[in-house]
């Protein structure tokens, strides 16, 4: 298992709506992000960045997120969600949240 923390901006004018789809996430997404092998996965919100934390549990993370990539529903969800992020000026290329380095964990 692999955990994984990433960081984007969200527009203060879209904040309450991104917490009302988050309350009801799309059951499919949900499905969707389990077989992607993503477990324990929550999002935080301060002012306006989102944290997301999750826990990978496969064996090759680039294809288990190309195959979320290429699912026509995941699409549609994130043609919802984007419009409401902004990321970060610093993320890396090809990144949309970014990627955060793990300086300290206690179990």
């Amino acid at each position: 298992m692999k955990r994984y923390g990433s960081v984007i901006g969200v527009k203060p004018e879209a904040i309450a709506e991104y917490k009302r789809y988050h309350a009801a996430v799309w059951p499919d997404i949900l499905d969707r992000i389990r077989k992607c092998n993503i477990q324990n996965y929550s999002i935080y919100l301060k002012d306006d960045f989102l944290f997301g934390y999750f826990e990978y549990h496969g064996t090759d993370y680039q294809a288990d997120m190309a195959k979320m990539a290429a699912d026509p529903r995941t699409q549609q969800w994130w043609a919802v969600m984007m419009p409401m992020q902004q990321p970060l000026p610093t993320r890396r290329e090809g990144e949309w949240w970014a990627e955060m380095e793990e300086v300290f964990h206690m179990d």
